[in-house]
């Protein structure tokens, strides 16, 4: 374990203490705020505030990577900072849409009325009309790829009958599989008084959702969706940026950030990084990137015995 804690601080010090010459010429002044690594631990909020004021204004707020082979914390940093869900939220919603069908409560081919309220929803559409019937399979699609608010609302109405019962299997479930700081108060993270969660918590739904559902996959790794002759794009750039990225969610509202659980394949490995409250959507993918180089550099060098030094 000592071993693992000193190639990884070797790591950290190559990806986000020294930048890339790339970064170095787009912004010569400024750098990475330092931080620690931390296997299995919590980051003391206070030991991180000490340790650089940098951190009261720093270019995200939170982070964490994880092994998925044995759940092992690689790194963290302020990982149990409250901050606001966003799109990531439908995760959620999609775990307990999935849960339903294998439960044989709702079935991919069901024909959804799309309700006013599905209707009217804020922010990212794929554009359905009030009381058009939709497949469940085309919502879900919208849900996963152009992380669609309409068809959220669409589809918590068909899974629970209204969208107050839906919320209230997402707060249950959330709390069954260990989400201990997180609360939902929407079915696509929309702003909500009181709703909250925290890289940690999201890296615990990440984690079970896709080894419960691995198939989802197949739609989080879609870069585009068309219905109704209009294309949208998926919002998780990495997976045009980085090419063992098949999955998850990114999401934004202005009282988090830019947010995105990210999930990596390279051989048997797969890591999970969840990068909270990022100032852009450029940073949000640089760190989301540096965690998850690290990640794999570090575990090929503890696995291959390989120096990390030059």
């Amino acid at each position: 374990m000592k071993k693992l804690a000193i190639l990884f601080s070797i790591l950290l010090t190559v990806f986000f203490i020294q930048p890339s010459e790339l970064m170095a010429r787009k912004a010569p002044k400024k750098k990475t705020p330092e931080v620690k690594a931390a296997v299995g631990k919590s980051v003391s909020k206070k030991r991180v505030a000490r340790k650089s004021p940098r951190n009261t204004a720093p270019e995200i707020k939170s982070s964490i990577l994880m092994d998925m082979t044995d759940r092992r914390v690689l790194y963290e940093q302020n990982a149990d900072q409250p901050i606001q869900p966003a799109s990531l939220t439908k995760v959620l919603s999609l775990y307990l849409t999935y849960e339903a069908m294998a439960q044989g409560r709702v079935r991919w081919l069901d024909s959804v009325v799309v309700s006013q309220a599905a209707r009217q929803a804020d922010g990212s559409r794929m554009y359905i009309e009030a009381g058009e019937r939709v497949p469940l399979e085309t919502l879900i699609k919208g849900m996963t790829v152009i992380s669609a608010n309409d068809a959220s609302v669409a589809v918590a109405e068909h899974v629970a009958g209204n969208v107050d019962r839906f919320v209230e299997r997402m707060n249950r479930k959330a709390g069954e599989l260990g989400m201990t700081h997180s609360v939902f108060r929407t079915p696509n993270g929309l702003p909500a008084e009181g709703q909250y969660t925290t890289a940690r918590d999201m890296m615990i739904l990440a984690d079970a959702y896709l080894r419960r559902f691995p198939g989802s996959l197949a739609l989080h790794s879609m870069q585009y969706y068309t219905y109704k002759k209009i294309t949208q794009h998926n919002c998780n750039a990495l997976l045009k940026k980085y090419p063992d990225v098949d999955g998850l969610k990114s999401g934004f509202v202005r009282a988090s950030g830019y947010n995105l659980i990210a999930t990596a394949r390279r051989g048997n490995t797969r890591l999970i990084a969840v990068v909270m409250g990022a100032r852009t959507p450029e940073i949000r993918v640089r760190e989301t990137r540096r965690l998850l180089d690290a990640g794999f550099q570090m575990l090929q060098a503890s696995r291959t015995g390989v120096s990390l030094k030059s």
